[in-house]
């Protein structure tokens, strides 16, 4: 791979793979960190793609990898979050706004929360989000499923609290 294919790839698809490892992590300076690796990976990568929808795939796989073997760490189990830390906020211009949806969606399980983002956000099929994610499409379309019925739930929530009625009966 070229200096100048590679800096193209980095500047076509450096969003989506922060944004797929933002998700996973919810973290920022993580998700860089996974980012900056899933781009090397790429660099060091002797073989080829057949084309350029192929190689974002390929990253986006690198960069879930990545988040899954760090969020199971014995360092990271082990260490707990600071309190100041506990609202995660979306800084990338891909999140530009503060989108009340996305903090929503941050709030998910983590595999309907990727799943969500790889069908909404990455425009990925579930038969693209299987193979990406080497499982199932049925199971693809469980995680869809689950996450549009917590998100849901977390929608009616902000509704509720909105208008004064936290505590109440639904």
């Amino acid at each position: 791979m070229t200096d100048s294919e590679f800096e193209r790839y980095v500047r076509l698809y450096r969003r989506n793979v922060f944004a797929a490892a933002l998700c996973l992590v919810r973290n920022e300076y993580d998700a860089d960190d996974i980012t900056q690796e899933a781009f090397l990976r790429l660099y060091r990568y002797g073989g080829t793609f057949s084309e350029d929808e192929h190689v974002k795939a390929w990253l986006i796989r690198c960069a879930l990898n990545r988040g899954k073997t760090m969020l199971g760490s014995g360092w990271r189990r082990r260490s707990l979050p600071l309190d100041a830390a506990a609202e995660i906020t979306y800084t990338d211009s891909a999140y530009d706004g503060g989108s009340d949806l996305l903090k929503l969606i941050g709030k998910l399980k983590r595999n309907n929360r990727i799943a969500l983002h790889m069908y909404y956000y990455e425009g990925y099929t579930t038969e693209e989000i299987s193979a990406i994610l080497g499982i199932s499409t049925g199971a693809v379309n469980s995680r869809l499923s689950r996450g549009r019925q917590q998100l849901k739930a977390l929608i009616g929530d902000e509704r509720n609290v909105d208008n004064g009625l936290q505590g109440s009966v639904r």
